[in-house]
């Protein structure tokens, strides 16, 4: 299918509000995003990549006309007064949207991204075997960074998934939005909407503790204060993730660092030391298998004694080579990532290539050659 052939489908039409059809239409085709904009066909994601639909262009009226069905006058009032509005939307029983309506050029637009029940387990994600022992650890906090559209969230909610399917917990997570809906299974999960569930990332975190949780999901990390609360959870014997816009682990504990004043940065480092469990650091690469079209290239480090001394003492800039040296217990890096994937064919040379930190350590790497870590400590 080309960028230019529009996505055929039936729109759905009934009493319901109007837009559901378009969001029917994503749904039945397993898109992944629905942008509408005036003066432009409606568009769909698809794998990636947007395709036309085939239905009629969208003009000013009728995108208001869409619009403001759906808006509540609160919310109708907060989009005309701010320019810009996230909410939630429900489709059916299985189905929620993730909807932004923004103007541009003083016209309304919409990108909605498809929030499923449907989450896919490790093996599709193609993760490496570690990240499933990794949702197995009971207490500590798991990061998993990356630039925006990395899979951060794809990631976590398969860690969620498998320890909703083989614990008997309860897991609570607080989303800004919801990305994925979970059926609670031998575990209770209860998702909690920033917005929707409760105002604020501070309010949710406040009554946390209060609402006896076993496993915690923090969303993205992005100040000191939800950070410490994090920490503190991970402390007192609980398993929290969360989400960081980093893109290994040194950069993360710098991330993490700058989160707080000078003064506290300290104490901050020794906590963090303490609690971290693992890091995981992610991008995503174009795949040259049919059934994988986009493959996660991955960073995984562990918290082993010398990673722990490492972080606390402030040398974080050696822990490239400790994970270079500690593949047998799971680790592993970016450069070791490429290389499996390219040996086993899921991606390009030239796209392993472009994505490598080291052009030339690759290349050593895919002839079977790794440079030895020493004097770690």
């Amino acid at each position: 299918m080309t960028q230019d052939q529009p996505i055929m489908g039936q729109l759905h039409s009934d009493k319901e509000p109007q837009i559901n059809k378009y969001f029917h239409l994503v749904i039945k085709i397993d898109a992944s995003d629905l942008h509408l904009k005036v003066n432009m066909v409606p568009r769909i994601r698809i794998r990636g990549a947007l395709k036309n639909t085939n239905a009629t262009v969208m003009t000013e009226a009728r995108m208001e006309e869409l619009i403001f069905e759906i808006l509540t006058e609160e919310q109708k009032k907060y989009f005309l007064r701010n320019g810009a509005l996230d909410f939630a939307w429900q489709v059916g029983r299985a189905d929620r949207f993730r909807v932004n309506v923004f103007r541009q050029r003083g016209l309304i637009s919409l990108a909605a991204r498809h929030i499923t029940s449907n989450i896919p387990p490790f093996e599709m994600l193609h993760l490496p075997t570690t990240v499933e022992k990794i949702a197995e650890v009971h207490d500590g906090l798991v990061l998993v960074t990356g630039p925006t559209g990395c899979g951060k969230s794809s990631t976590i909610a398969s860690m969620i998934d498998h320890i909703n399917s083989n614990r008997s917990c309860h897991i609570v997570t607080i989303e800004d939005p919801i990305e994925f809906l979970h059926v609670d299974k031998k575990a209770i999960v209860s998702q909690r909407e920033i917005g929707v569930d409760v105002p604020t990332y501070e309010a949710a975190l406040r009554s946390l503790m209060r609402q006896d949780p076993d496993v915690v999901l923090v969303g993205e990390i992005r100040d000191n204060e939800t950070l410490t609360a994090a920490m503190r959870a991970a402390e007192t014997g609980h398993m929290v993730f969360g989400t960081l816009h980093s893109v290994n682990a040194s950069q993360t504990i710098q991330r993490i660092l700058d989160l707080f004043p000078q003064e506290e940065r300290e104490l901050a480092r020794q906590t963090f030391a303490l609690t971290i469990r693992a890091i995981i650091s992610q991008q995503l690469l174009p795949g040259i298998r049919e059934d994988a079209k986009i493959v996660p290239a991955i960073e995984i480090l562990l918290a082993n004694p010398i990673v722990r001394k490492l972080i606390s003492e402030g040398r974080e800039n050696d822990l490239p080579n400790v994970i270079r040296s500690c593949q047998k217990e799971g680790m592993q890096d970016i450069t070791e990532s490429l290389r499996k994937l390219i040996a086993e064919e899921w991606v390009d040379l030239k796209v392993g290539l472009n994505h490598a930190p080291n052009v030339e350590e690759l290349k050593m790497a895919l002839k079977g050659i790794r440079g030895s870590s020493s004097g770690i400590l």
